[in-house]
């Protein structure tokens, strides 16, 4: 039954039992709920089948009522096989299912980021414990994993001076380190504090180390199961894209504009019901093509390096080929088209920037130019004529008025 439901495979005893209870008639049909299951029993056995929702509701029929259909088994037995049968399924398909080794890397993945946010957790609270006796240390040593060592090795800061961290800081750093010692600042603190501060940092080491074999193991299961995927966006993205998904052939079935915003479903709904921009990238941001590229050109090269991604997505979903040379392919495409677009915005002067510049022919055009002084004064120029013509007039008025005068006096 697991393997018939399952597989859709045709074992020996069912095909013995089908040959015994279905007669060879061309007129008769063998209702099945599996229609793989059904081209399969056709092939073998020539014998027509038929599957639609009217055999799907008869099956349902049949499996509530099989306790009055099957006489002289007890109530028991029958919830027994029902349990056994479940079980088998359940186990075969796990036992065959492709996607369990998904599993695998939706674990690993969500464990790094949890040992992420304990580190830093761990290291903020060893700096600041520590910082009351040593507070100048931190900022000497700003590399959290070489901040714990060498509290660990030396504890008190008084000890610094007679103690030899060479192996684990370099010479210069280190004779900081001793001469801020002699003068620190620090409050007196007990061993006993000194003991819980060194058992803290012997915690942050060994899940440092943890967390370095992890990705280690991160990095070979994604070259395993989605190497042209891990080309493509790297290990941990690709594993985000996986876990975010569900598995690698749920991720396959997105198209490549769900694959784009894959983890900004938030920041989506929300532009998309205050009517504003949706948001152009998601997980895939974080890869290190549309790092590289300038603020200008990140939306254009997430969409191309998200269609780029669906296609390897899909090849290592269901192809047989477990190459990687499709995403090496693909990759070099996606960096040819950043390099285009930075280009081309250096080039581009004027116009539709579709062109290069031209460059004309070189002619030296030397004209002499005069001083235009009618920009000096805002006040309206008057034309010379116009003036000696006003003068006139007056002149001429005035002479009348005289003439007039001395007429009407004699």
């Amino acid at each position: 039954a697991s393997t018939a439901l399952v597989e859709g495979k045709l074992s020996k005893n069912l095909k013995k039992i089908l040959k015994k209870i279905v007669a060879k008639d061309a007129h008769e049909q063998l209702a099945v709920a599996d229609a793989k299951l059904g081209g399969v029993i056709k092939d073998k056995l020539n014998l027509s089948c038929i599957h639609s929702p009217m055999v799907t509701e008869l099956m349902r029929g049949i499996r509530s009522q099989i306790e009055g259909l099957i006489t002289g088994l007890p109530s028991r037995e029958m919830a027994a096989m029902c349990l056994g049968l479940a079980h088998s399924l359940s186990r075969y398909k796990l036992k065959f299912s492709p996607d369990k080794v998904d599993t695998m890397i939706i674990q690993a993945i969500s464990l790094l980021d949890d040992l992420d946010k304990e580190l830093n957790n761990y290291i903020m609270r060893c700096r600041e414990w520590y910082g009351w006796h040593f507070p100048e240390l931190g900022k000497i040593i700003t590399d959290n994993l070489t901040y714990c060592k060498c509290v660990r090795k030396v504890g008190d800061r008084t000890n610094f001076a007679s103690s030899d961290v060479s192996d684990i800081l370099p010479e210069e750093i280190e004779e900081d380190v001793k001469a801020a010692a002699e003068i620190s600042m620090g409050t007196e603190v007990s061993e006993e504090d000194i003991n819980n501060i060194i058992h803290l940092c012997d915690q942050v080491i060994e899940i440092s180390e943890y967390r370095t074999q992890l990705y280690d193991y991160l990095k070979n299961r994604m070259m395993a199961i989605a190497p042209n995927l891990t080309v493509m966006v790297g290990e941990l993205v690709g594993a985000r894209l996986i876990a975010h998904a569900g598995s690698l052939l749920n991720l396959a079935k997105h198209p490549a504009s769900t694959v784009q915003l894959l983890g900004a479903e938030k920041a989506l709904f929300r532009a998309l019901k205050t009517k504003r921009d949706t948001p152009k990238f998601g997980l895939i941001y974080h890869a290190s093509l549309v790092g590289q590229t300038n603020t200008k050109n990140k939306g254009k090269i997430s969409r191309m390096l998200a269609a780029k991604t669906a296609l390897t997505i899909r090849y290592d979903a269901l192809g047989e080929d477990t190459s990687a040379e499709m995403g090496a392919e693909n990759r070099l495409k996606v960096e040819t088209r950043m390099r285009h677009l930075e280009e081309r915005g250096i080039r581009r002067i004027s116009g539709t920037g579709k062109a290069l510049a031209r460059t004309d022919k070189y002619q030296n055009k030397s004209e002499i130019k005069i001083f235009d002084p009618s920009g000096d004064s805002t006040i309206p120029a008057v034309s010379k004529k116009r003036k000696i013509q006003e003068v006139e007039e007056q002149d001429a008025e005035v002479t009348v008025k005289a003439k007039k005068f001395k007429a009407e006096m004699k």
